[in-house]
């Protein structure tokens, strides 16, 4: 059995060198992830019905929290989720209704969608229904409906708005004061007539659901395929926002628990403009960040979880991060060797996580202590800033298609440390940015966190550096007298500390 899952069964704890891994940066692939799962304040929050929009970085644990709502199983909790790596947006798209405000085009096609996943689960794994003489009617109506439109008391999501596919409304969930050919609309034809159609598909979901029991319909990946310059693609996340927060509240009036949990990266939410938003953001958000030291759910926090899961005994499981690292002696930085892990990460449990398999591999090769130590660290380094270089690529090449040009220039200037003058003058030496902006183009390597800038010290003092992970409010200051690249690139740009 891999170290990484073994059960504390061994009773004694077990030597550094026999762990395979301290898991997986992918929560696909993290077989940790369940078993070292932390109640982090936004899961919370949407469990309880308190919030539905989780807002989190790329790599700060949203998939995390959205796989454990999917994987906990209860008689009284049901959850659906949708994950849009395979689903087929050229079908949603045509749904988009024409005449309404640009941020509603496509708000009734999620509610129909979502409504769609609550009768999946009322149909099919909602065992105390019928609950109540008013939700008999209502369970029938709804799968009359699905079985008539799609055959299948349980349909493929991908197959919700396929054009051909045809409505079919009878009995008790006829649309009223809506003349419809045959009772029946073709779901290319649907726009026109979906608002109505909503509106007699939520009664009789809202009516259905049992009020002692938690319903979540949980949205993911949405960031998949997103292009920043793209209107539709921010219509569509307009859209959804709305939608979830309508069903979210229609439910808790009735008094029925009902989550619609939409989880999305911070940084496109910030770029989205629609009305309401501000009231959206300070009552219905939370965020999912990571702390060094304090201030809820730390890194460190994080790590002794799975160090306690594959290091530890019966007797006593917990491992804590100094077991694990000599904090007896700094880092030649004289920072602790925690401290210097943390500033080379987005504070991202997917950076820690590999940041720690990589000290590990350096620690296996190197025939350490019984510690990890400073040279085990400083080995680590290398392949660490390799990895935070690709998940760069992942996240900014098809919004920035010349970064790797950008990212030539700071090469140049061999510092982390640097000025815009000095940045200009490297810029200006390359051909292939003739024409582009080096001011623009230091606000999109800002906008990616590849460098902050330093802020002078206001009334309390002391300069900081402004980092876009750190704050997704922060915006960029081309008056800045000084950049810096952020220390976890250092290596993999060959880069020298101080001030070029």
């Amino acid at each position: 059995m891999s170290t990484t899952v073994r059960s504390l069964t061994r009773g004694k704890m077990l030597k550094i060198s026999e762990v395979e891994n301290f898991g997986a940066i992918d929560a696909d692939a993290d077989e940790l992830l369940r078993e070292c799962f932390q109640n982090h304040p936004a899961y919370i929050a949407a469990k309880e019905n308190k919030k539905f929009l989780i807002l989190g970085r790329k790599g700060s644990g949203k998939t995390a929290i959205f796989k454990r709502f999917l994987t906990e199983h209860s008689a009284h909790e049901f959850a659906y989720g949708h994950s849009f790596d395979d689903y087929p947006w050229q079908h949603h798209d045509l749904q988009a209704q024409t005449g309404v405000p640009e941020e509603r085009r496509y708000f009734h096609s999620w509610k129909y969608l979502t409504l769609m996943g609550l009768a999946k689960i009322l149909l099919n794994l909602d065992q105390s229904q019928p609950w109540s003489d008013e939700s008999i009617e209502s369970v029938q109506a709804l799968e009359d409906f699905v079985v008539d439109s799609y055959g299948s008391r349980d349909p493929d999501v991908r197959q919700l708005f396929s054009p051909e596919k045809e409505l079919r409304f009878k009995g008790t969930l006829k649309i009223p004061y809506l003349e419809i050919s045959g009772e029946r609309v073709r779901v290319k034809e649907l726009p026109p007539h979906i608002q109505e159609v909503n509106q007699v598909i939520q009664e009789h979901v809202l009516r259905a659901l049992t009020p002692d029991n938690s319903y979540y319909i949980c949205f993911d990946q949405l960031d998949l395929g997103f292009v920043k310059s793209d209107p539709a693609y921010s219509q569509r996340l307009v859209g959804l926002i709305l939608a979830a927060r309508d069903l979210f509240l229609a439910a808790r009036n009735r008094g029925k628990r009902l989550n619609v949990v939409v989880f999305l990266r911070d940084d496109i939410y910030q770029d989205l403009q629609f009305e309401d938003k501000n009231k959206i953001t300070e009552n219905f958000s939370e965020l999912v960040e990571w702390h060094e030291s304090s201030g809820g759910l730390t890194l460190k926090g994080l790590m002794e979880s799975r160090f306690s899961r594959v290091l530890g005994d019966d007797s006593g499981p917990f491992v804590s991060w100094e077991s694990v690292f000599d904090e007896s002696r700094e880092m030649p930085s004289r920072q602790t060797k925690y401290k210097h892990i943390c500033d080379r990460t987005f504070l991202r449990p997917r950076d820690v996580i590999k940041f720690c398999n990589e000290i590990l591999k350096q620690y296996k090769t190197l025939g350490a202590g019984d510690q990890f130590d400073n040279q085990v660290i400083h080995e680590a380094r290398s392949g660490y800033s390799d990895y935070l270089l690709n998940e760069l690529d992942d996240e900014i090449a098809k919004h920035v298609p010349q970064y790797k040009e950008y990212l030539e220039v700071v090469k140049e200037l061999g510092s982390l440390q640097f000025s815009l003058e000095n940045f200009s003058a490297a810029w200006v030496r390359r051909p292939s940015l003739s024409g582009i902006d080096p001011v623009a183009a230091l606000g999109q390597l800002f906008e990616f966190s590849v460098v902050g800038y330093l802020k002078p010290g206001g009334r309390g003092g002391g300069s900081e550096y402004v980092w876009r992970y750190r704050d997704p409010r922060a915006r960029f200051n081309a008056a800045s007298e000084v950049f810096r690249v952020h220390p976890g690139f250092k290596e993999a740009l060959d880069l020298l500390t101080g001030r070029s």
